[in-house]
């Protein structure tokens, strides 16, 4: 039997980290608020939003860290909904793109609790977006496939050596989030589609004045990311969308001779 609760749960998406990307709706949600329960990758600035009397909750979750549970996060907006409070879960981006909403959505409602969906602008479109390129181009790209570089554990992840074959022959572009940790892996297993001079975007800390991005070439990508010391949180997009990025302006050397491309120098730039 579910228990029908007089307070109400909205999923919010934050955005990529700009606070000024946040939507109209989010703020209104944010600002109403009696509890929010704020992930780690939320711009503090976001908070400005809210209300003095409002209980700010830190449940952390950030990859490669210590992270508050996920059972324990969605126990705690139930248990706060069924007090009546007016709770935000405020999530770093889309709370549907790799933000376990869907996991919350569907206990909110076996819970009786209702519950809104506020979109944000996902760091995977800010990212390449920043750079002025697009994730579809009528010359470069037919469609977009987002990606996890992180799989559930005990379950395996994408396999890359199909998703290469799919972005090739139907001209897709790939967005991977959480993929710095494996990124060798991944790199490894695209190559077996895609040709080593296949143009790559890594951009880190998206739209935050700390930005660092690289462009550079799939053969080349995990020599760059070391070499320029990119982490997480960072997505990596690779695809012919690429070469429309601002930054690329004169193909890097690696681009003509990609046989030697690991000791080639990338385009990379960092935010001031």
């Amino acid at each position: 039997m579910t228990h029908i609760s007089t307070g109400k749960v909205s999923l919010v998406g934050a955005g990529p980290g700009d606070p000024e990307l946040l939507t109209l709706k989010a703020v209104r949600a944010i600002a109403e608020a009696t509890v929010l329960l704020v992930d780690d990758l939320v711009n503090d600035a976001v908070l400005a939003h809210a209300a003095p009397t409002a209980r700010v909750v830190r449940v952390g979750k950030r990859g490669g860290c210590r992270s508050t549970p996920q059972e324990f996060i969605e126990r705690l907006m139930v248990a706060e909904a069924r007090a009546g409070e007016r709770v935000v879960r405020l999530k770093g981006g889309d709370p549907f793109i790799f933000g376990r909403g869907g996991e919350e959505v569907e206990t909110l409602r076996a819970q009786g609790i209702a519950v809104e969906i506020v979109n944000g602008i996902t760091s995977g479109l800010a990212g390449l977006t920043s750079l002025e390129a697009p994730l579809t181009h009528r010359d470069h790209a037919q469609g977009v496939v987002f990606l996890t570089g992180h799989a559930q554990a005990g379950a395996g992840g994408p396999d890359w050596a199909a998703v290469a074959r799919m972005a090739r022959e139907a001209r897709l572009t790939l967005v991977i989030y959480m993929g710095m940790q494996g990124l060798e892996g991944i790199v490894a297993g695209l190559r077996t589609g895609l040709a080593d001079d296949t143009p790559v975007a890594v951009v880190q800390n998206a739209t935050l004045p700390a930005q660092r991005e690289a462009l550079t070439t799939l053969g080349a990508l995990c020599a760059t990311v070391a070499a320029e010391g990119l982490q997480s949180p960072s997505v990596v997009v690779v695809g012919e969308v690429v070469r429309v990025a601002r930054e690329w302006l004169t193909p890097p050397a690696h681009l003509a001779t990609y046989a030697t491309a690991t000791s080639a120098p990338a385009r990379t730039k960092s935010g001031s």
